[in-house]
């Protein structure tokens, strides 16, 4: 009953995706396969862990006093679900109306694309730059969005037609932000964010995590899912701590495409962008555990967005020759009552 129920709930769980997991963790690990099923069993009954989480983490390397610290998709969700207030989600999930609430925190202009926009305000809008980044109203991991470029159109009223073109079905045109030189020394073709998740007890804003994130391949934006690195960062020290992680598990010591090692690589503006997100957590008190994308300009930090599903795997990423330690324990320096 038990073990039925473990495939049930798992995320999607079907016999080859759960294969496929006890494999890659037998080829890492060199552990009996039926010993790994048997623990993966009993991990998401004890730890609430499913086999991503065991996998993702290497559950399979740590103590029972170490896994306990983990956060799994399981518990994330009912954190967040005790911190946030989901009725007024909108606000994060919508692109229109978040640029609109946090504008003073986003470092660019933004043009909500409504029917009421004439051609007129849409030249005045557009005037002053040559790129811009057309987003859809809602989405994550970058699907759907553009970097257009004004030179490319004909006319003012052809790069109108497009942007409010509803098959296209943009929600927000930004003015493109100038990234800081030292940033882009990595990578220079994606606007490479600082993912920061924020806390807010007893009305006070506290930064649970940050995750350096860069682009790869090509790519104009960050997200893992478009072939990005994700790495531990130091928000204290401005500097990055550990290699990239890619969505595969994979682990690169230097960006592909500068050289550049990630660990040690420094980050302009730091103590701003702690400043930054603070503000910002307390701007929607009925949402205390957020997540935040914050870029540097060559004026400073800027958010790129928010999130009321703050991301649990970020901070959780294995790196070599540091402790187990997962995100349960940094929540619990702030609520140490916390039960999940």
């Amino acid at each position: 009953m038990r073990i039925g129920y473990f495939f049930r709930v798992c995320s999607g769980a079907t016999f080859s995706k759960l294969s496929g997991a006890i494999n890659t963790v037998h080829t890492k690990s060199g552990k009996n396969k039926a010993g790994i099923f048997f623990d993966m069993v009993g991990c998401f009954f004890k730890y609430r862990a499913g086999y991503n989480d065991y996998v993702l983490f290497e559950y399979y390397n740590m103590t029972a006093d170490q896994r306990k610290t983990y956060m799994t998709r399981f518990k994330n969700k009912r954190f967040m679900l005790m911190q946030n207030d989901l009725t007024s989600a909108e606000i994060f999930n919508d692109k229109r109306l978040f640029d609109t609430r946090f504008a003073k925190y986003l470092g660019r202009r933004v043009l909500v694309i409504e029917e009421k926009i004439t051609l007129e305000q849409f030249s005045e809008f557009i005037k002053p730059w040559d790129v811009f980044i057309a987003k859809p109203a809602f989405g994550e991991c970058g699907k759907g969005i553009e970097k257009l470029v004004k030179a490319d159109f004909k006319s003012d009223e052809e790069f109108y037609n497009y942007v409010f073109d509803k098959e296209n079905e943009f929600g927000v045109l930004e003015e493109a932000i100038k990234q800081h030189p030292d940033v882009s020394k990595i990578y220079p073709h994606s606007i490479n964010c600082l993912r920061i998740a924020t806390l807010v007890v007893d009305g006070k804003p506290n930064i649970l995590y940050a995750v350096f994130k860069t682009g790869n391949n090509g790519k104009f934006v960050d997200n893992l899912e478009n072939g990005g690195f994700a790495c531990h960062f130091d928000l204290d020290t401005g500097t990055v701590t550990g290699p990239g992680h890619t969505s595969d598990m994979e682990i690169a010591y230097e960006h592909p495409y500068s050289g550049i090692k990630f660990k040690g690589f420094k980050i302009p503006y730091c103590e701003e962008v702690k400043e930054l997100v603070k503000k910002a957590a307390l701007e929607e008190p009925e949402f205390k555990y957020c997540g935040w994308d914050v870029c540097i300009s060559e004026n400073g930090p800027a958010i790129i967005e928010g999130n009321d599903y703050a991301a649990y795997d970020f901070p959780q990423l294995p790196d070599e020759d540091t402790p187990k330690v997962g995100l349960i324990s940094i929540i619990k320096q702030y609520i140490p009552d916390l039960k999940l």
